[in-house]
């Protein structure tokens, strides 16, 4: 006879007690009680436990015990499936990183391949201000569209290649962890060809604005203010002004490119938009 909740109550001495179709309540000796399966396949007789009565009601180990049933009939073991499905949980969780580990892993492995230091500091100052406040610690295969467009929208009309770097870091970094295996390849939330174009408008060439060159003669007034400004982005800027070199070049130095002794710094052509070597004295 089909069990009833009221009457389940009110079994408390220990022993198997059926349902019907091989579900059972089993009560402990300590009057604990669970939900058992029985059933045979291949010839061989199993027990898929099924929870505990205070987690799980009569009317839910009805339902588990059908769906098991069917898979029974399917010739597929509800236990072994199961089992499956718990090891794969684990696989996944083992391979979950969230984006911010998975943009330094990428700083990581392309850093030297990167011209020079700034490039690799503008990477991980642009994420760490823009990116990582808003989902930073999610995990990278949750990431989808809305979440970029939350990162993107309130800078795309104030700083727009700002926010268009941003998107581009974004895309790098989740196509780095689908190849890492922590997130399932496939379109990309980031990326801007017949997706985010449609969202974000690109502030056109002309559009741009360039801040206006210092007047000659208006220098020496200048380069006498900037001499009393402590600090090393105020030597730099110097620098800078007095070997007439772009920012990268001298955010880029390296310690053996300078010759002390001679007054001489040597730039390799590597370094530079330069089919040769150029010397400042």
């Amino acid at each position: 006879m089909a069990l009833t909740v009221k009457g389940i109550a009110g079994l408390n001495k220990p022993g198997l007690y059926g349902d019907g179709k091989g579900l059972y309540l089993h009560v402990a000796a300590g009057g604990c009680k669970s939900w058992i399966l029985r059933f045979q396949l291949a010839k061989r007789r199993r027990d898929m436990g099924l929870g505990p009565l205070e987690e799980v009601t009569l009317a839910a180990a009805r339902d588990v015990a059908t769906e098991a049933r069917k898979l029974i009939r399917a010739g597929v073991d509800p236990i072994d499936q199961r089992r499956g499905i718990v090891a794969a949980r684990i696989a996944d969780a083992a391979k979950a990183r969230t984006f911010d580990e998975c943009a330094a892993a990428y700083l990581e492995a392309y850093r030297d391949g990167w011209r020079n230091a700034q490039h690799a500091q503008q990477w991980q100052s642009s994420i760490g201000r823009y990116v990582s406040p808003v989902f930073g610690g999610l995990p990278v295969d949750r990431i989808d569209t809305q979440a970029v467009i939350s990162v993107l929208e309130p800078i795309w009309k104030e700083k727009p290649e700002t926010a268009d770097r941003v998107r581009g870091r974004i895309e790098a970094v989740l196509n780095f962890a689908a190849t890492r295996g922590h997130r399932r390849a496939g379109d990309n939330p980031a990326r801007w060809a017949g997706h985010l174009e449609h969202t974000f408008k690109k502030r056109k060439a002309k559009e741009r604005v360039h801040h206006a060159a210092l007047p000659y003669a208006q220098l020496p007034e200048f380069m006498a203010a900037l001499r009393g400004i402590d600090g090393v982005s105020a030597r730099a800027f110097e620098f800078t002004i007095l070997n007439a070199m772009r920012t990268s070049e001298v955010l880029g130095a390296h310690w053996e490119e300078f010759d002390l002794e001679e007054r001489v710094w040597t730039v390799t052509a590597e370094r530079m938009k330069r089919s040769a070597n150029i010397e400042c004295r």
